[in-house]
């Protein structure tokens, strides 16, 4: 984009992930240069601001009370975001060269740091629009936070198995498990918005992307197919706590109450989604949220209910040393993408659907 509009992106997200520390009293030109002038301190002298400072005012004080704020957490997300994209399977390599200078394979940037990271996955700090490059065109790359990579991994779908992206949005995680199944095989994509099913169906076009079918579903008790899948994946919508670092607006936007509210959505679309998961299938839970409300919660609520799906260990992609844990926290300082919480479950023999009746009448 022309340096005039990064300029004023950069200093609208400074505002925001600044915005406890300005006088809201001041003109608004002055509390934007104020936040400039604090992000610019804390690139360059970290220290100068304490950890109690900053777990006090880089959010809300609501957050104390939803999820564990600490000072490694805070300080993460009082970073400027970095980009990170997707190369098609394989290709990591291939892409960084192509893309020149400003393109580094994950893996190899983990090298130096004693990190480990995702294979095909790019931090890219070039200046170049990508969108207008040949390589985004010809689909040989998607930008995906490389968090949300991680959860492609985890689901690990295989060549010929058929699966649901129940809460598929405009597409980035189908888009993955496609290329994980090397087009073979069926995924189901659903939403509530066809909107956004329409611009799932343009990026697969221009990802090669061929063997999936939409169906809208609006979360409820009829679902878009009676197929019964190998793998269901439910990336529900959520509070977005997660996502802080890179969308700070939503610090002050986002309500307890929403993460009350989404918390009930989460549980009653994993409620209806685990319906199509076949004996011996899994269900995979993914948000990009880190309130208790909308994650051990909601795991908790849903293993209590459904006792026939039993929890499945997951290996921490970051940490590959850590023993695997039936509930994965992938934090930003962590990481280097966003805050995501994953829980997987594997479906033994269950009837649910008293299950999910009791659970309408409850809320009825």
């Amino acid at each position: 984009m022309p340096a005039d509009a990064r300029d004023i992106s950069r200093a609208v997200f400074a505002y925001y992930r600044w915005l406890g520390w300005l006088d809201r009293n001041q003109p608004v030109a002055a509390q934007v240069n104020q936040s400039l002038e604090l992000a610019q301190r804390f690139a360059e002298t970290p220290g100068s601001f304490s950890d109690a400072e900053l777990m006090a005012r880089a959010v809300p004080a609501w957050a104390q009370e939803e999820m564990e704020v600490t000072a490694d957490w805070a300080r993460a997300i009082q970073d400027e975001p970095v980009l990170w994209l997707r190369a098609k399977r394989g290709q990591g390599e291939a892409l960084a060269t192509k893309l020149g200078d400003g393109a580094v394979v994950a893996q190899a940037a983990a090298a130096e740091s004693g990190e480990a990271t995702l294979p095909d996955a790019l931090l890219y700090e070039g200046g170049r629009d990508l969108f207008r490059t040949q390589e985004f065109h010809a689909g040989e790359f998607e930008i995906q936070d490389i968090s949300s990579q991680a959860v492609g991994f985890l689901c690990d779908p295989k060549p010929g198995e058929t699966w649901w992206d129940a809460c598929a949005g405009e597409g980035g995680k189908l888009l993955h498990l496609s290329d994980l199944m090397r087009n073979k095989g069926l995924i189901w994509a659903s939403d509530r918005a066809e909107w956004r099913l329409k611009k799932l169906k343009l990026r697969a076009a221009r990802a090669r992307c061929f063997n999936y079918r939409l169906a809208p579903w609006d979360g409820g008790e009829k679902l878009p197919t009676k197929t019964k899948f190998d793998g269901v994946l439910v990336d529900a919508p959520c509070g977005n706590i997660g996502t802080w670092q890179r969308n700070p607006h939503a610090r002050w936007t986002t309500t307890p109450q929403d993460v009350r509210e989404l918390a009930d959505v989460q549980q009653w679309l994993l409620a209806h989604a685990a319906r199509a998961v076949k004996p011996g299938g899994r269900l995979i839970y993914s948000v990009c949220t880190l309130a208790r409300a909308e994650t051990n919660a909601v795991a908790a609520a849903f293993e209590s209910e459904f006792p026939g799906f039993a929890p499945l260990p997951l290996a921490n992609p970051f940490d590959p040393a850590a023993p695997p844990a039936a509930r994965l926290w992938l934090w930003p300082q962590q990481t280097g993408g966003n805050g995501m919480f994953v829980a997987m479950w594997r479906r033994a023999q269950l009837d649910t659907r008293t299950t999910i009746k009791s659970q309408r009448d409850g809320r009825e």
